[in-house]
């Protein structure tokens, strides 16, 4: 099975612009594509992951990847999917953000001499004449078609900006540069990026006259059509600092029943038989896959001793063990007791297990938190340093979210 065959009977592409030529282009040849990155923060996020698995696919069946660093466009932001505008970083904040971001690819697409390709469009964005990109580039753009783009329909009962209005310009021109620098011919981006990639492969064909390629890949959504990769504490990040690879684990080990299957074939390099085995049943039987899919792809993104680590810690806690060298943990001050004792919607609430402390009273009262296995259902509880013993405790939130709290000295 050729690679685009892949893609498709995995139900990775939504769209693409010439599905013949591109089919073509991918299973019987060898082609430079890329996909854009804008750095609006320090780490990449699961809504990334599906783009930067699919560039790890493409480069094994022997093309070469761009990953093209919005170092110009981060300075603007997508308006794609957004109802306001984005907060503009500075150019100190977005070389950070990509250099965070060039770190955390790394373990999933060979960056060798050769193997592929890094690029920044601050390169040739920031140092561009205004009015010659105008009269270059501005003239192929019209201004009716943009407006119909569905990234900039959604916002013009809010107020789209001209700054705004210039992202697909620009992004449409990186595809350009990239054309003319490194033989480009294909890019790849999320369904929201549709309207942006179309503009890029009509300016290649009017500027140069030749021919150049999209596809576009459906987005990490539910069962319920609503986006993956949020949680009461916010995104899952890739950054271990700010989602640790257990809580990692165990966001893919907690999904959707109805999700497994899609996001095995999203986001792990498992055939599709394989796939087929271990969804191929209902009910707590799904547990061996979503354990699969837990420990693929935290190996994908954490290496394998962190996947094992959180296997075998998520294990612990699930079959009553006691295993909590591997769980999230925050510590508690000394400072933080008042009388010797801690309320503990507060410590809720100072852990980040819930956002507020009406949500830490509701989960009390709900009979949601355990101490140390014991449930808690008096929201005017507290805890003494005698419920720490060797120093920490273990809150149980629900049935599945594990937190230890270490008593600092």
């Amino acid at each position: 099975m050729g690679v685009y065959e892949d893609l498709k009977e995995r139900g990775l592409i939504a769209q693409v612009t010439d599905e013949e030529a591109v089919r073509d282009l991918l299973d019987n040849r060898k082609c430079a594509f890329y996909i854009g990155f804008d750095p609006t923060a320090d780490s990449l996020h699961v809504g990334h992951f599906v783009t930067i698995m699919t560039m790890a696919r493409l480069q094994q069946a022997g093309h070469t990847p761009i990953a093209l660093f919005g170092g110009g466009t981060g300075m603007i932001g997508d308006p794609s999917g957004k109802t306001d505008m984005r907060k503009m970083l500075t150019r100190e904040q977005i070389d950070h953000n990509v250099a965070c971001f060039r770190r955390q690819m790394a373990p999933l697409v060979d960056f060798s001499e050769g193997k592929a390709i890094m690029a920044n469009n601050a390169d040739w964005l920031l140092n561009l004449n205004y009015v010659e990109f105008l009269r270059d580039i501005g003239v192929c753009f019209s201004v009716n078609r943009m407006l119909a783009a569905e990234c900039y329909k959604q916002r013009l009962e809010r107020g789209l900006s001209f700054f705004e209005m210039n992202y697909m310009v620009m992004q449409s021109y990186d595809f350009l540069e990239l054309n003319r620098r490194y033989d480009c011919v294909l890019e790849v981006g999320g369904d929201d990026q549709w309207s942006n990639i179309i503009g890029g492969v009509e300016l290649i064909r009017r500027k140069d006259n030749k021919s150049a390629y999209g596809l576009t890949l459906g987005l990490l959504t539910n069962s319920e059509g609503k986006k993956m990769g949020k949680t009461e504490k916010g995104a899952v990040w890739l950054d271990p600092n700010k989602t640790s690879p257990f809580e990692f684990y165990q966001y893919w080990r907690n999904i959707g029943d109805a999700d497994v299957e899609r996001c095995l074939k999203f986001l792990t390099f498992l055939p599709i038989e394989k796939i087929r085995e271990l969804t191929n049943c209902e009910g707590s039987a799904l547990n061996k896959a979503k354990e699969v899919l837990a420990y693929e792809v935290t190996k994908a993104i954490h290496g394998e001793t962190e996947a094992e680590k959180a296997r075998e810690g998520a294990r612990a806690l699930f079959g009553g063990g006691a295993d909590t060298a591997n769980m999230p943990t925050s510590t508690l001050e000394l400072s933080d007791f008042t009388e010797d004792s801690v309320a503990v919607l507060e410590l809720l609430v100072k852990v980040k297990l819930v956002p507020s402390k009406s949500e830490a009273r509701r989960l009390v009262q709900q009979g949601g938190l355990a101490v140390n296995g014991t449930k808690v259902t008096d929201p005017a509880a507290v805890l003494t340093a005698a419920d720490f013993p060797d120093g920490a405790a273990v809150l149980k939130k629900g049935k599945k979210v594990y937190h230890k709290v270490l008593l600092g000295k």
